[in-house]
């Protein structure tokens, strides 16, 4: 039970600098085009930032991380080896956002921790209790598990792209016949 107890605090400590980790890493893409548009001085940036962070999930929910704590069942897994788990795929997103931090690669804190859960899940006990949701994609057209990540994964940028475009179609009609005043 000590053991148990002193793995759930290592794991807890472990959590927190996931936490820190996700923070400086994608804190950067948040405020990078404010500041470098001078639509903010950095400090301003910054301050917004926090404030909506910390805002986000009291006002907007929190879809994502409800949908990354279903995709993994270790509901009959020994206490300790659960614990073990959790933190080796913390420790594996931990180690990818440092390295992705430190080489300038683009990536997301909240795959890095999908992929190292995953991982950390089908090493320690098997892929069956990872969540995959190929079934409930092909017979039902839902979106479950691992499948729920990767389909928007693959769809976000391409949704992002085409609503970029149709708002830009739209504020270049709509702005076609007017005439910069004086300044």
């Amino acid at each position: 039970m000590e053991n148990l107890y002193w793995m759930a605090v290592a794991t807890v400590v472990i959590v927190l600098f996931f936490d820190y980790t996700n923070g400086f890493h994608d804190a950067a893409n948040i405020v990078a085009t404010i500041i470098a548009s001078r639509a903010m001085t950095p400090a301003q940036a910054v301050v917004v930032v926090g404030v909506f962070e910390f805002l986000g999930p009291l006002l907007g929910g929190t879809a994502v991380a409800n949908t990354i704590g279903k995709f993994v069942d270790l509901s009959t897994v020994d206490a300790s080896l659960a614990v073990l788990i959790l933190f080796c795929g913390l420790l594996g997103a931990i180690v990818w956002n440092l390295a992705t931090w430190w080489f300038g690669i683009p990536s997301s804190s909240s795959h890095a921790l999908v992929g190292g859960l995953a991982g950390a899940v089908v090493a320690a006990v098997g892929s069956e209790y990872v969540i995959w949701g190929w079934t409930p994609l092909m017979h039902d057209g839902k979106l479950l598990g691992v499948m729920k990540v990767l389909v928007s994964l693959l769809l976000s940028p391409l949704l992002g792209f085409w609503c970029g475009f149709l708002v830009f179609r739209i504020a270049r009609k709509l702005m076609a016949g007017s005439k910069p005043s004086g300044q």
